[in-house]
């Protein structure tokens, strides 16, 4: 069930879709407990680029920006004119620390005082989000809250869960919950491939270099809450 709509983000008439969900909840034996749905509102095919703004806008503002050259000023060194100007036979030379010099000064290297964040607005941020969800809707699995499950740390539970849920462990696979729950991060933190993340830290790049999704009932009605804005 859809309806068809153009919004205007970021100056750019962009058509998006509005999508009602269902999604079936398993337990932890892999049967099924419950529907569940969940209402977006996403990018149409037309309008796929807004997925592509939000990567490349997380993937440049991650950029730490620190990389730094010493130019001939600021190298020790170099204050004494290394020969005298004629009579040598040498090419004339005013410091050893010239960029023609090894140990020189570096002409025009990197200086920490590029700006490397590129903003893009929440409302197109979110509808990323929301499309590449939709993009996943096969690959997304709904499980029951993780927290009535681990009272303790248990990696061979998590394991047998994800083998019952028929996931392809060599797979990436990351996990969204509402919280952080601590006994669920001791249990994966020594799977390879496995991430978790809560619902309000979800971002593009996470969801796009996973091949599986596990949400949880109460990340899922979060994300509805939170980036269906």
């Amino acid at each position: 069930m859809f309806s068809l709509i153009v919004s205007i983000i970021n100056n750019n008439l962009v058509m998006v879709l509005n999508k009602t969900i269902s999604y079936a909840v398993y337990d932890w034996e892999n049967n099924i407990k419950e529907l569940i749905s969940l209402d977006l509102t996403v990018a149409d095919k037309t309008s796929a680029y807004v997925v592509h703004r939000a990567l490349i806008a997380q993937q440049t503002s991650s950029r730490q920006g620190s990389a730094s050259t010493k130019t001939r000023s600021e190298v020790r060194g170099g204050g004494r004119k290394p020969w005298k100007q004629k009579g040598t036979g040498k090419a004339r030379a005013g410091s050893n620390r010239s960029p023609l010099w090894k140990g020189g000064g570096v002409i025009f290297g990197p200086k920490p005082t590029v700006n490397y964040i590129k903003k893009i607005n929440q409302k197109e941020m979110q509808l990323a989000l929301r499309s590449v969800l939709l993009n996943k809707f096969n690959n997304t699995l709904i499980v029951e809250n993780f927290d009535t499950y681990f009272d303790t740390p248990s990696t061979k539970q998590v394991l047998q869960s994800l083998i019952n849920w028929q996931l392809d462990i060599k797979s990436k696979i990351l996990i969204i919950v509402k919280e952080k729950n601590y006994n669920l991060y001791l249990s994966v933190r020594n799977i390879p491939n496995i991430d978790i993340i809560a619902a309000n830290n979800l971002n593009i790049m996470d969801l796009l270099n996973n091949k599986f999704l596990v949400i949880t009932t109460e990340a899922l009605k979060e994300i509805g809450d939170i980036y269906n804005g």
